[in-house]
């Protein structure tokens, strides 16, 4: 009998760490909203919020590459953007980044580009980063999410996932798995 209370002793106390902790996070996503709300200032539209769903102003961020560069993803308003997460051990990402270097070739000049941002926690070495993008020739902004922040926000549970922002900031569409470039040529033709 004593073993069973405290089995479920044990269990209620993870079930109020796992409420606590979720909570706590949300908060900190909640912050990182309101800060994305202040960059958003120049959208008209009061009817849209600030998401990660589709017909939500999507989730300003600021992230720096490997070289120290600092890019925000409000840096890119005006412009149709394909935001990928991704890191160098995920074979679909592997997979897909030929394809997503063939399109930003083919649309850079047109007003669209191509966000990658790399999912730094989960490489067991940042190494492996500059190696990867040299292996595939990648010359779009590739940004590292060192702590993960991004990953949160933009709620990402599996490798690749990949945001098509409308050139007003607005998510159109998520797609997770790898994409391919035709994949992607009529998921942003689709959107203004």
């Amino acid at each position: 009998m004593k073993k069973n209370i405290i089995v479920i002793v044990i269990l209620l106390g993870l079930v109020g760490w796992g409420i606590y902790d979720t909570s706590k996070k949300n908060d900190e996503r909640q912050a990182s909203l309101a800060s994305s709300e202040q960059a958003m200032e120049g959208i008209d539209d009061s009817s849209l919020s600030i998401g990660i769903n589709q017909g939500n102003i999507a989730p300003d961020f600021e992230l720096n590459s490997l070289d120290g560069k600092s890019f925000k993803l409000s840096d890119f308003r005006g412009q149709k953007v394909i935001v990928n997460m991704w890191a160098t051990w995920c074979p679909p990402c592997r997979a897909e980044m030929p394809d997503m270097q063939k399109f930003y070739d083919k649309y850079k000049d047109e007003n669209t580009s191509v966000i990658a941002i790399n999912m730094t926690t989960s490489e067991k070495s940042v190494d492996r980063i500059p190696e990867f993008l040299d292996e595939f020739g990648i010359t779009f902004p590739v940004l590292l999410d060192k702590q993960n922040k991004i990953g949160e926000i933009y709620q990402v549970y599996a490798l690749p996932t990949s945001y098509i922002i409308d050139s007003q900031g607005i998510i159109q569409q998520k797609v997770t798995g790898p994409m391919n470039y035709e994949m992607m040529e009529k998921l942003v033709k689709e959107i203004r």
